[in-house]
């Protein structure tokens, strides 16, 4: 492996690490971001870090003050509402595109996935993956799953609100029940249940975004010319 080729793939993975970190709110939203500190955690130069955040800054998970410092962005409800938008088209539109006759390969995978989802007490961030392979699934089940990907990129600020639901409710249930019904639908052949079923499941998030601005507003963005500042501790003003 060359030295550039080295170079690429630590760039790469302190990113994806330092994105996994921002959407498992690992890094809270308004936490500030040392470089040094990031690239010692991390075992990494600071030129990698340095380069992740601008990448992360582009995606509008990072926000930088000059001469202030870095810090996780505050959960946007523009990007959030956005990034729903996409992917309600996206995945209703695949649910109005499913065959005839369905993949029994990828039925079963689907099947398996709810099981899994059902064990008891299981771990919020394991449920959390297995949310995103159901969807994924679906739109499998429709041969859309080429758009996953976009999807993905688009909703940063869409997953922390979900997770921070998630969090506070302590308990997948309510999302595994949906994800049944919507499956039940789908295995009915009856698209026009399962986009409504599909719909109400994937605008739970706003509900949950305004149970919790109420406990929590300093999570969110309030006035986007908001800046933090820097005393003896740097908070946001």
């Amino acid at each position: 492996m060359t030295e550039g080729t080295r170079g690429r793939t630590s760039r790469r993975a302190v990113y994806e690490t330092l994105r996994r970190k921002m959407l498992t709110l690992e890094l809270r939203p308004g936490a500030a971001l040392s470089e040094n500190e990031l690239a010692a955690g991390l075992g990494v130069s600071r030129t990698p870090v340095r380069e992740s955040l601008i990448l992360l800054s582009e995606e509008g998970l990072v926000q930088v003050f000059p001469q202030v410092g870095s810090f996780v962005s505050r959960v946007d409800l523009r990007r959030v509402a956005d990034a729903q938008f996409l992917r309600e088209a996206v995945e209703l539109a695949a649910l109005d595109d499913l065959p005839a006759e369905l993949d029994g390969e990828v039925v079963a995978e689907l099947e398996a996935n709810l099981a899994r989802q059902q064990e008891p007490q299981i771990d919020l961030e394991d449920f959390f993956a297995l949310d995103e392979e159901f969807h994924r699934g679906l739109l499998r089940l429709s041969d859309h799953e080429a758009a996953w990907p976009t999807v993905v990129s688009a909703k940063g600020h869409l997953d922390r609100a979900r997770r921070l639901g998630l969090y506070e409710a302590n308990s997948p249930r309510v999302f595994i029940d949906q994800h049944v019904r919507i499956l039940e639908a789908v295995l009915d052949h009856d698209p026009p249940r399962a986009r409504e079923t599909m719909r109400a499941h994937l605008r739970e998030v706003f509900a949950d975004i305004e149970r919790i601005r109420e406990r929590s507003p300093d999570l969110f963005v309030t006035n986007s010319t908001a800046t933090p500042v820097r005393r003896n501790v740097v908070v946001w003003e």
